[in-house]
């Protein structure tokens, strides 16, 4: 997969935020070196978030977000403030652009909002060519022209050199070493997107690549063939979770085995918020409201999992009836304490910033947060052994 091809998922995302007319779409226009965003003299000429990938050294692929103005009026306004308010959720990286050497009343309101999330930020004065003089660069406080691209190099540098405190974290790697052979058990099923894998299943065949390990791609029909004709036993074989329950007995108990969902909990960051969450599920009530998010927007299918499946799959394991609610997408419910359970996809179409913006959220509203896969796992009763490989890393 090459850089361009990265999904937004695993890009670095840079907000550009700040007040109406500050020459936030601009700056963007110049950091992408492309005409991106609609400029003009007019307030609130950016109505809604623009959004572009690229690679930006030496942060590698990311993706720009030009946002409309924090001080945006009227009904419509609010609209767009509250949407540039969305787009902290999934920011890494915040420019924030100003055109005054002090900060307004409102820029301080929106820096302080930035400061809360804690999300890495940089200040950047523009329009400094209308100056007579300005101050040095600091380490967090740029000084440019968008007219005349005073300090748009020292910007690029300045972004790239701000500590993320992001870890490298493998997806199923660092569970196997070179030659060891696994098994990934991916059914093709109606629900299954045509042509192509899911993410989860990429992502897990290429990282299994880097390592050098042998991956075996089956169904679950042809899993006990596969299992009989190895030479040597798998060190460990992933499911879709979808199939839990008919992999389970197939894989012999001395085989690790897990599920693309709980690796994914796991390389999302929420795997222990996650198994806590599922523990939740026997304590449900009867008419008990449960939140079912998705990350996707895709066609739901009549054998979909989220609006579907999952339900079912309640019911039968509780025999109690519950009132399901959903959501798709960026969208996601801003007050969540009318909900007694949150059960979440893995995540793989939002970045990591979102996800842990949605489980924060969560937790801050004493809701439970869990996933698809570790809530199958659980009502299966194989929670435990599906986890084991993990903890015992």
């Amino acid at each position: 997969m090459s850089l361009n091809d990265t999904v937004f998922a695993q890009r670095i995302h840079i907000g550009f935020f700040g007040l109406r007319n500050a020459g936030k779409s601009s700056l963007v226009n110049k950091i992408t070196n492309q005409e991106m965003s609609l400029v003009s003299d007019i307030k609130g000429t950016t109505t809604d978030p623009v959004k572009k990938s690229m690679e930006l050294l030496p942060l590698g692929p990311v993706v720009i977000i030009d946002t409309p103005g924090f001080d945006d009026i009227g009904p419509l306004g609010d609209l767009r403030v509250r949407k540039t308010k969305e787009m902290l959720n999934i920011c890494d990286i915040v420019v924030f652009v100003t055109e005054n050497l002090v900060l307004s009343k409102d820029e301080e309101d929106l820096l302080n909002i930035i400061k809360t999330k804690e999300i890495p930020y940089l200040i950047v004065h523009n329009k400094v060519d209308l100056l007579d003089s300005y101050p040095n660069n600091l380490d967090n406080e740029i000084y440019i022209s968008t007219n005349t691209n005073i300090g748009i190099e020292e910007l690029k540098e300045a972004i790239g050199r701000l500590n993320l405190n992001k870890k490298e974290i493998h997806y199923v790697s660092d569970f196997v070493k070179k030659g060891d052979t696994i098994i990934l058990v991916t059914p093709i099923d109606k629900s299954a997107p045509k042509g192509r894998m899911i993410l989860p299943q990429q992502l897990a065949i290429r990282d299994l690549l880097d390592k050098g390990a042998v991956a075996i791609v089956t169904q679950v029909e042809e899993l006990s063939t596969t299992l009989n004709n190895l030479k040597n036993k798998p060190v460990l074989v992933v499911t879709d979770s979808q199939v839990f329950s008919k992999v389970m007995k197939i894989v012999p108990e001395d085989i690790p085995l897990t599920s693309f969902s709980i690796l994914m909990a796991r390389y999302k960051g929420f795997l222990d918020t996650a198994i806590k969450g599922a523990m939740a599920i026997d304590s449900l009530k009867n008419q008990s409201k449960i939140l079912i998010s998705e990350g996707c927007t895709q066609h739901r299918q009549c054998e979909d999992i989220g609006t579907v499946k999952l339900p079912n799959w309640f019911k039968k394991y509780t025999n109690k009836e519950f009132v399901f609610e959903f959501s798709s997408g960026h969208g996601f419910p801003t007050h969540l304490s009318s909900y007694s359970l949150i059960i979440h996809c893995g995540g793989c179409m939002l970045n990591d910033k979102e996800v842990e913006n949605r489980m924060n959220q969560a937790i801050k509203a004493n809701i439970p947060f869990t996933n698809y896969g570790i809530s199958i796992a659980y009502m299966n009763g194989i929670l435990q052994r599906s986890i084991k490989p993990i903890y015992n890393e």
